[in-house]
């Protein structure tokens, strides 16, 4: 399975993780959150951008492996993760 995206082909079929998340500025630390973490603690610190994150890392690697989206809004995030789950349902 293929998914063609802004930033080119990418395969589903070896996923081992697929999760959205947030960017944000804590404190002028960069950090990726949760965002369920971004819901309940967002207004203390600024959020840079939404991400879907596309894991390939395998459980035993330490160079981690994957492929992220990015999105200004969360509402742009949910119509693209919403694109991708079609994939999940055939």
């Amino acid at each position: 399975m293929i998914y063609n995206s802004s930033i080119g082909a990418i395969k589903l079929s070896n996923l081992t993780r697929l999760y959205p998340a947030v960017v944000v500025d804590m404190h002028g630390e960069v950090a990726e959150m949760s965002l369920e973490w971004a819901d309940l603690y967002g207004e203390k610190v600024k959020l840079l951008r939404y991400i879907l994150v596309f894991d390939y890392t395998q459980p035993a690697e330490d160079v981690k492996n994957k492929k992220v989206l990015e999105f200004e809004t969360k509402e742009e995030l949910i119509v693209i993760m919403q694109e991708v789950a079609q994939f999940f349902q055939e």
